[in-house]
């Protein structure tokens, strides 16, 4: 049976959704962050030296990245229409999309989230002056491209309601976390129907809910 090594609010929810989807069976190893620094325990090194999630282990093979093990899991399983057809434009953007969510969306967001938490975690004395950092690099460096990003996603989901063509595909959950956690923390859902369309719709899927349960989290994002 498949594993997966699952740690809280992180974009192995994902690895947990597709399977659903694809009706595989599972089982969850839940990892917890630690409260304060919100990094993976050592208990995720134990199991791939990234001591990173999601982690896959499958039949013995261990495979760690999300966009890898998607590919893993619609090579060796039946995709369930979740993978558009080689050669088509769905298939190009699919691609595109799968990548950019962890090539582009999530290093940015990422960014983010430790600049918005390096002013509490700074020495008293010093917590002035890294706010002021702090503030400067999100203001000027980061938040223009995240808007970039945001309208870019705005875009494309106008065109179909999902980001590989008129339906659904394993791109929409990869794309997930992403978008999702850049609306919540940056209210995109208020400013991009689109955005907000493609949020409400992912979230009513069977598939998204029962992985949320089999997570044990409350939300999917951090």
């Amino acid at each position: 049976m498949l594993e997966v090594h699952h740690l809280n609010r992180s974009r192995s929810h994902r690895i947990l959704w597709l399977l659903e989807e694809l009706g595989c069976a599972y089982e969850v190893v839940r990892h917890a962050r630690d409260a304060e620094s919100l990094l993976a325990p050592a208990s995720l090194a134990a199991v791939h030296p990234l001591g990173k999630a999601p982690v896959l282990v499958d039949d013995g093979a261990v495979l760690a990245e999300s966009g890898a093990i998607v590919e893993h899991l619609l090579e060796t399983r039946d995709g369930g229409g979740l993978l558009p057809a080689a050669g088509s434009p769905e298939h190009r953007r699919y691609r595109f999309w799968l990548h950019h969510a962890e090539g582009s969306a999530m290093p940015l967001l990422t960014m983010r989230l430790t600049f918005a938490v390096l002013p509490r975690r700074t020495p008293a004395l010093l917590r002035p002056m890294a706010r002021l950092i702090s503030n400067g690099v999100q203001r000027r460096r980061i938040d223009p491209q995240i808007a970039l990003f945001a309208r870019v996603w705005e875009d494309e989901l106008a065109r179909d309601g999902w980001f590989a063509g008129a339906d659904f595909s394993a791109a929409d959950i990869q794309m997930s976390y992403p978008v999702e956690a850049a609306a919540g923390r940056l209210g995109l859902g208020e400013t991009h129907p689109n955005i907000a369309r493609f949020i409400a719709a992912i979230r009513a899927r069977p598939a998204y809910r029962r992985a949320l349960e089999a997570s044990g989290d409350e939300r999917a994002v951090l």
